[in-house]
């Protein structure tokens, strides 16, 4: 007996010697991808960016998490232990229990001095530093935007007295700046006589940073803007009638996403070092309030640096491991907008 051979031959099959139809093959689609999906496929394969993801996501998750995680905890930064439970502390304020006083109770250990509970101090302190590096980077990305964008396309002399202001700022040495103006900011809105609020300290940090914040990106979007403007489809929309402001919003500003979203993960942690030096330097965010660089500040006092380095270990690992990541993701997001670039 003969075994049964099927064999298909464009529409028909042979099976033991007869010729019989098949249904007919259905054709393949094809579907395009656009740029944000090729991007987001780049992105995926690169492990190293996807992990630095990961760990900048949690740090923005702890920062926006930190009162819920300070009442699970069942501790705040605003508790002096050393007046609460002085039999934490030797005479000197130092935690009695060896490594700061980590334990099962205080998992980071307690500040040498005033007794600050060190993790919740910490989380608080990542959520200061991080809501006003935002702030500044997003104050920083709009104004980029509208004044590099603008003297990029419209050139003549909104481009001449943009690019001469841009200049005059990049001649003022930024950090210098930022500690001298601090106080006279703060002065803006609060007499020298009474205490300053918070909030006033905070928008001082946001303003003097953006001040001197925002010109290498308006510098590279203008760059980029100057170069679409020549090519074909501007032409054809500035000849079918459409304003500037369409031919910006509908055709420029779109073109422009990759440098600024490349850049903006580069400015971020910049921002962030910066506002830590401030208030290490004693002009930015002041005790109670946490901050990250206050933390530094704290630990490099003669006492914490005599009697209880461990606490310097929390705040300045963490802040090692975030401006690394942050890094290392900008790094993989212009590598996942532009394949070609070699790193």
């Amino acid at each position: 007996m003969t075994s049964p051979i099927d064999m298909e031959s464009g529409g028909t099959s042979v099976v033991d010697g007869t010729s019989q139809p098949t249904a007919k093959e259905e054709p393949v689609k094809l579907e395009g991808r656009s740029p944000g999906q090729l991007m987001w496929t780049r992105f995926k394969r690169d492990r190293t960016g996807v992990i630095s993801a990961y760990v900048v996501g949690f740090f923005f998750l702890a920062a926006l998490l930190a009162p819920l995680i300070s009442k699970l905890y069942g501790k705040d930064p605003y508790t002096v232990y050393a007046d609460e439970r002085p039999e934490l502390f030797d005479s000197a304020g130092v935690p009695v229990q060896p490594n700061g006083g980590i334990s099962s109770e205080f998992w980071f250990g307690l500040e040498p001095g005033n007794g600050y509970d060190v993790f919740t101090k910490l989380i608080y302190g990542i959520r200061t530093s991080l809501m006003i590096s935002v702030a500044v980077t997003l104050a920083v990305v709009v104004t980029g935007i509208l004044l590099g964008v603008a003297a990029g396309y419209l050139g003549g002399r909104a481009d001449f007295l943009i690019g001469r202001f841009i200049d005059f700022l990049l001649a003022f040495p930024a950090q210098l700046f930022f500690i001298a103006s601090m106080p006279v900011v703060v002065s803006l809105f609060v007499s020298p006589r009474d205490e300053t609020p918070t909030y006033v300290r905070v928008v001082a940090l946001i303003l003097v940073q953006w001040f001197l914040g925002w010109m290498s990106l308006a510098r590279i979007l203008r760059g980029t803007s100057l170069a679409l403007r020549e090519r074909e489809f501007i032409e054809a929309a500035r000849v079918s009638g459409a304003s500037p402001w369409r031919i910006i919003r509908r055709e420029i500003l779109p073109n422009v996403v990759t440098p600024l979203l490349v850049q903006s993960t580069y400015m971020l942690p910049n921002f962030v070092t910066a506002e830590a030096g401030l208030s290490y330097l004693g002009v930015g965010i002041v005790e109670p309030t946490p901050d990250w660089g206050q933390m530094f500040a704290k630990a490099s006092t003669e006492l914490v640096m005599q009697n209880d380095i461990t606490y310097m270990f929390f705040p300045g690992i963490s802040m090692i491991i975030f401006i690394v990541a942050f890094n290392l993701l900008g790094d993989s997001v212009r590598d996942a907008f532009d394949p070609k670039t070699a790193r």
